[in-house]
C-alpha cells in the first residue's frame, strides 16, 4: 500500500486493487493528477468526513468527468447533505454514525466524532484503516489549568465546558473500541493551534488502541514540525510515526 499526503487532513491510499481518497481540500503539489487521468483503471473511493470546508469541496465530483474510465464511489457523511453542501444524487453512499457499507473491495464503518460528521474505519485487503476526521480532544489546553475552568468562552464555538468536551471525546473512543481495538494505520489530528497539550487527543487514542502506524494530520496552520511532537510518545509504545515534511510526500506500508 502507498499512502500519500495531500494537504491538511487529505490523503490518498493506493492498494493493489483500489484507491481511497480521504478529506480532499487543497492539493498544492497536484497529487491527484496521478490518479485522476484517462489512463487510470483502479476503483476510486472518495471519502468526506464532514461538511467543514477544510474537509470537503465539491471539486471532488469533477473527477468523474476528468477520468471516465475509472469507477468512482463517493462515500460522504450525512451532515454534508444536512448542511446543503451537496445534493443527494452527488454521492453514492451517505453515512451517519453507526452505519456500515461494503462492496467487493472495502468495508466501511462510520464511527463517531465529537465535532461534526463522522470518523471512518475502512477494511481493505486485510488492513484496517482509521481516519479520524475532526475527532480529537480539542480543548485539552484548558484541562491543565488548576482548577479546570467549568466554562470557557470560545469565539468560534461559544460557551464550552472543557471537562464535558473531553468526556465526549473519550466516549467516542470507547464506542470505537466496541468495534475494534486494533488498527494497521491511523490518521489523526495533531494540531498545534489547540495550544499546550495539543498531542493529548492522539496520546489518549494510542493509549486505548493497538496502532500499526500513526500519521498526523490537521496541522497545516501550525507547521509540519509541530506534528512531529507526537513522535516521542509513539516511540514509547513502539508505534511507527510518519514525520510528514511536505505536501506530496508518501510512504509504502
Amino acid at each position: 500500500m502507498k499512502l500519500t499526503y495531500i494537504f491538511h487532513s487529505g490523503f490518498v491510499l493506493e492498494t493493489n486493487n483500489c484507491i481511497l481518497v480521504f478529506d480532499y481540500w487543497h492539493d498544492p503539489s497536484d497529487v491527484m493528477k496521478n490518479y485522476v487521468n484517462p489512463s487510470g483503471s483502479k476503483h476510486i473511493y472518495v471519502f468526506a468526513s464532514h461538511f467543514h470546508p477544510d474537509h470537503f469541496t465539491k471539486r471532488i465530483f469533477e473527477w468523474r468527468d476528468d477520468n471516465p474510465f475509472s469507477e468512482y464511489t463517493y462515500i460522504l457523511s450525512k451532515d454534508i447533505l444536512k448542511h446543503r453542501r451537496a445534493l443527494k444524487e452527488d454521492a453514492d453512499v451517505w453515512m451517519a454514525r453507526g452505519a456500515v457499507w461494503k462492496d467487493g473491495n472495502i468495508t466501511v464503518v462510520a464511527t463517531g466524532s465529537n465535532d461534526s460528521g463522522v470518523s471512518w474505519i475502512v477494511e481493505v485487503e486485510g488492513k484496517r484503516i482509521f481516519h479520524a476526521g475532526d475527532l480529537c480532544n480539542w480543548y485539552s489546553r484548558f484541562l491543565a489549568e488548576d482548577p479546570v475552568p467549568e466554562w470557557i468562552e470560545s469565539d468560534e464555538f461559544g460557551r464550552i465546558n472543557p471537562l464535558y468536551e473531553e468526556k465526549r471525546f473519550l466516549g467516542e473512543l470507547k464506542d470505537i473500541r466496541k468495534i475494534t481495538d486494533t488498527f494497521d494505520l491511523v490518521m489523526f489530528p495533531i494540531d498545534g493551534r489547540i495550544g499546550n497539550g495539543y498531542t493529548l487527543g492522539a496520546r489518549q487514542f494510542v493509549d486505548r488502541f493497538k496502532v500499526g502506524m500513526l500519521v498526523p494530520m490537521h496541522f497545516v496552520m501550525s507547521g509540519f514540525e509541530s506534528a512531529w511532537r507526537m513522535k516521542p510518545f509513539c516511540q514509547e509504545k513502539s508505534i511507527p510515526f510518519w514525520c510528514i515534511d511536505k505536501e506530496g510526500a508518501y510512504i509504502t506500508l
